[in-house]
């Protein structure tokens, strides 16, 4: 064999491994791309933010086809919002629900999960609704801003929410009450980060639970049986 047919047959076959290695590579990265996150996608009891589509109601892909017919029209909860004029409180219900949203200033110091000597009082204000409203169980989430590593973030709203939790525990001792709680961070902000009135409302504690049956209406919901 020719010196030059011998640098052929290296070259092929140099060639052929190397693709060999590509595909391989290309197999491991796509498997390793491909793992769903088992997390949650979004906390339960928080809405999106984003704004909804713009629908052009001409257009051609929205008409029915022949024999088509609408779906029954369906109720649609109403939500009632109450905030405070500075923002620093805010309530949510609905015919199923309660939420309460308190800003982290009106509670904690700033980067401190170390409860103010008001937030009792307030925190007490929501074990008063969730004692009228025979709740059974409770949603505590801590949210922050963007600012800081998003590590930090993490850690420091689960510490809040606990902080917040620890008072509900101790003024509802006696109700049997299941609890949720967890550290959201900077996810699922409800205003915009980029300006300081918006982290300010993205700093926040979410206090949350169905409506049950009221204990002075001499009954409770099968939910309260342990």
């Amino acid at each position: 064999m020719s010196a030059a047919m011998a640098s052929r047959t290296r070259r092929a076959s140099i060639s052929a491994v190397a693709a060999v290695l590509l595909c391989t590579s290309m197999q491991f990265t796509m498997a390793a791309g491909a793992r769903a996150d088992e997390g949650p996608s979004v906390p339960p009891g928080t809405e999106a933010t984003s704004p909804p589509p713009e629908v052009d109601g001409n257009a051609t892909g929205l008409k029915l086809r022949a024999g088509a017919t609408l779906a029954p029209a369906k109720v649609l909860d109403i939500v009632s919002v109450v905030e405070s004029e500075g923002g620093e409180e805010r309530r949510e219900d609905t015919s199923d629900s309660v939420k309460f949203a308190l800003q982290a200033e009106v509670l904690f110091s700033k980067d401190s999960a170390k409860l103010s000597p008001d937030a009792n009082s307030r925190i007490s204000a929501i074990a008063n609704e969730a004692k009228k409203q025979g709740a059974t169980t409770i949603r505590v989430f801590g949210f922050t801003d963007n600012l800081g590593s998003s590590a930090h973030g993490d850690i420091l709203s689960r510490q809040r929410a606990d902080a917040v939790h620890g008072v509900l525990q101790q003024q509802l001792s006696s109700a049997g009450i299941t609890y949720e709680i967890r550290g959201y961070g900077e996810d699922y902000p409800i205003a915009d980060n980029s300006s300081e009135e918006g982290r300010k409302k993205n700093r926040r504690v979410e206090v949350s639970f169905p409506r049950g049956v009221s204990p002075s209406d001499g009954s409770q919901n099968d939910s309260s049986q342990s």
